[in-house]
C-alpha cells in the first residue's frame, strides 16, 4: 500500500479529511497524550500549521490515510531540533504508511534546516511505533517512568527518542 502514496502540505480546507483520523487515534487514548475528549476545533488549532510548523496529509488514490505534523521541538536556541507526530487511519495500518511518513518527515526536517528530531512522549506500549523509530535510527535517550496512563495497561513509561539528521 505504501507505494502510490501522495504527500501534500495540509491547509485548513483539509481539516474535514484529517479530523476523522486524528479523532479516531486520540479518542482511543492509547498512544497520544492529547485529551481523548478534545474537540475538532481545538484539535485543528493544535495540528494545523502556524509559524514554522508543517502539517502533511497523506493520500492513497485520493483518499486520506494519514497525517503528520512537523515543528520545532523548542523555541529560540532549541529551535534547530524538530518534533514530529504521526497518525495513520486504522484502515491503512500495517501497510507501510507510518514508515513512509517518518521517512518523508526526515527529509522535510533536513530540508528545513533542522539538525535532529526529538520525540518527547512515545508511549512504551506503542510497540509498533517504538520498533519503527528504532529501525529508522532513533535512540531512546530518556524515560519518564509511568508517564502515560494507558486505558488497558495502566501506567506505562513515556520514552524520549532522538535522531540526528
Amino acid at each position: 500500500m505504501a507505494n502510490g502514496l501522495a504527500f501534500r502540505p495540509a491547509t485548513g480546507a483539509d481539516w474535514p479529511a484529517i479530523w476523522p483520523i486524528w479523532h479516531e487515534i486520540v479518542a482511543a487514548g492509547d498512544t497520544y497524550t492529547y485529551d481523548p475528549a478534545t474537540g475538532s476545533e481545538q484539535a485543528q488549532q493544535m495540528w494545523l500549521p502556524s509559524g514554522k510548523d508543517e502539517t502533511w496529509l497523506v493520500e492513497l488514490d485520493g483518499a486520506p490515510v494519514g497525517t503528520y505534523h512537523l515543528s520545532p521541538n523548542q523555541s529560540g536556541p532549541g529551535a534547530h531540533v524538530a518534533n514530529a507526530s504521526y497518525m495513520v487511519g486504522s484502515a491503512a495500518r500495517g501497510h507501510g504508511v507510518g514508515r513512509a511518513m517518518v521517512e518523508h518527515s526526515l527529509v522535510r526536517a533536513a530540508e528545513s534546516g533542522y539538525r535532529g528530531i526529538q520525540f518527547n512522549a512515545v508511549a512504551s506500549s506503542n510497540v509498533y511505533a517504538v520498533k519503527l523509530y528504532h529501525d529508522l535510527g532513533f535512540a531512546t535517550i530518556g524515560t519518564v517512568p509511568g508517564g502515560f496512563r494507558h486505558p488497558e495497561q495502566g501506567f506505562v513509561d513515556l520514552l524520549i527518542m532522538y535522531r540526528s539528521l
